[in-house]
């Protein structure tokens, strides 16, 4: 049983409780995942089981696309719906003009101060922790992309002066779409928090293939939804090495390059995946290696 899971991860559980469910499921504790969701958000986690953690790593560094939520008229410390609102200002008046020029000027390659109630570390302890213990917590600002952001509508509730704004966005590892509804909000003077967040894929792995948590205990233990070789394909380019090849590659050795830009998976002539690659210095070198020994 080695593979990855995609999970819908439902509202209110943490990334680590997933895996503490998927490891009871699957009878091992050999199980990790690849890009944390806050409790409140949902949609794509995905979960390595057995040798298919190792391939983790280059999960956690894929695009990523979400849809959310952004209320805005009121700023909270978390920059989200679960944290205290520490501000209100009426919204009314600003236009959806407004609205879509300040989320497009945060389009392309930006540098992004991450919510101060997140899980990166200052100092050897989470900024989270900070925060919650009282101290003013000041995060540097880190080169991210957003690829696509769309406005798919902008709504204005009966009664309350506020604006909730639904998008979609599609961005590289290391985004915090809080921020994205923090920046809006302090840019058109209003203060901005997001009140719902849906992850819709992590790179090539979508809603579409994602399984719930009640769906994964009714087929316990077999929850492995991409199997290894599977899992690899759908996440690298590939390459097939012969029968030579695959012998130096088990033993560690190094296979002549090929010219496919890497990291990439190479399989055996039977479709087993034995490797992941990536070449240097007129090598293909394995980054780690799949094949039992």
């Amino acid at each position: 049983m080695d593979g990855l899971i995609v999970v819908d991860k439902p509202a209110g559980m943490t990334s680590h409780d997933v895996v503490a469910r998927i490891r009871r499921l699957a009878k091992t504790r050999r199980v990790g995942h690849g890009g944390t969701l806050d409790p409140m958000a949902t949609g794509v986690l995905i979960i390595g089981v057995n040798r298919a953690t190792r391939l983790l790593t280059y999960v956690i560094g894929s695009r990523k696309s979400y849809t959310a939520t952004i209320r805005l008229g009121q700023t909270t410390v978390t920059d989200d719906a679960e944290g205290e609102v520490t501000a209100t200002t009426p919204a009314g008046a600003v236009t959806d003009e407004a609205i879509r020029a300040g989320l497009a000027a945060q389009v392309g390659e930006i540098d992004q101060v991450p919510s101060a109630v997140s899980a990166i570390k200052i100092n050897g302890q989470r900024a989270y922790k900070r925060v919650r213990e009282g101290e003013a917590v000041e995060i540097p600002a880190r080169r991210i992309t957003v690829f696509q952001l769309d406005v798919l509508d902008i709504r204005r509730p009966e009664g309350a002066d506020v604006v909730d704004v639904d998008i979609d966005v599609t961005c590289s590892s290391g985004t915090y779409i809080r921020a994205i509804a923090r920046d809006l909000g302090a840019g058109l003077g209003v203060g901005g928090h997001l009140t719902a967040l849906r992850r819709t894929a992590v790179g090539e792995m979508t809603l579409d293939a994602a399984a719930t948590l009640p769906q994964l205990e009714e087929r316990a233990p077999d929850v492995v939804g991409l199997p290894l070789a599977e899992a690899a394909r759908r996440a690298f380019p590939q390459r097939t090495a012969t029968a030579e090849e695959t012998r130096v590659l088990r033993h560690g050795g190094p296979l002549s390059p090929v010219g496919i830009d890497g990291p990439y998976a190479v399989f055996d002539e039977s479709g087993e995946v034995l490797a992941i690659v990536s070449e240097r210095g007129g090598r293909a070198r394995a980054e780690i290696v799949l094949a039992p020994a």
